[in-house]
């Protein structure tokens, strides 16, 4: 997203359906930090959401990061509509940094079921998708970058590259809780591979999340 708002014909959107997502799961609320704001200063539903991501037309590239547990429940139908794209991360990677916010996070919540039968539901209705993979994004950015503009049609910006530190005006009220590390870089920093041990109460969930990332890992760019 933070690559994206660097763009000079881009508009960025964060996690417009967190609020609808929020509502509708009152388990999901029960442990999301700032679920209350969140909900109490969004749109919350999810038709309406749907219906702004589709009509929207303020600039001629508009970036909305979506997360595929907050699509439950809509006609995915309006995504023959837009430009899909996937980003998966390697989940021995990621669900530590996960679990600093929420702590014992189950496999619906960090996505990578749901990324797989987005995939699928996308693939059965022949509409493109592309899939990109955070540790090949961090190893060479501006290729990656580059890459994703070619496949989606649109022109590539040196821009997309940096950024300032700090928040941007686009972030959702859960920026706090979530945001850090984005908020300390000026850009993609380079790939790093964890040395601290994996979590031993998370090695369920990382059986259960890597068949579905290996499925995303070979359609990667």
């Amino acid at each position: 997203m933070y690559s994206f708002a660097q763009r000079s014909d881009a508009m960025v959107f964060d996690e417009p359906l967190y609020g609808y997502y929020l509502k509708n799961n009152p388990a999901a609320k029960a442990y999301h930090p700032g679920a209350e704001d969140i909900i109490n200063t969004m749109e919350t539903s999810g038709e309406k959401v749907v219906e702004m991501m589709l009509t929207e037309a303020s600039k001629p590239v508009l970036f909305f990061k979506n997360m595929t547990h907050h699509l439950p429940g809509l006609d995915y139908g309006f995504l023959k509509n837009m430009v899909n794209i996937i980003l998966t991360r390697h989940p021995e990677e990621m669900l530590p940094s996960y679990a600093k916010v929420i702590v014992n996070p189950q496999l619906h919540d960090v996505g990578y079921k749901l990324h797989v039968d987005l995939l699928r539901y996308l693939q059965s209705h022949n509409i493109p998708v592309v899939v990109l993979d955070a540790k090949k994004v961090l190893l060479n950015p501006k290729e990656q970058m580059q890459k994703l503009c070619e496949l989606i049609g649109i022109p590539f910006e040196e821009a997309m590259l940096y950024w300032p530190a700090g928040a941007r005006p686009e972030d959702g009220c859960w920026a706090k809780y979530w945001y850090a590390s984005v908020h300390n870089s000026t850009g993609f920093l380079p790939y790093q591979p964890k040395t601290e041990l994996f979590p031993e109460h998370l090695k369920p969930l990382l059986e259960e999340c890597m068949p579905y990332y290996r499925e995303l890992e070979r359609l990667a760019l």
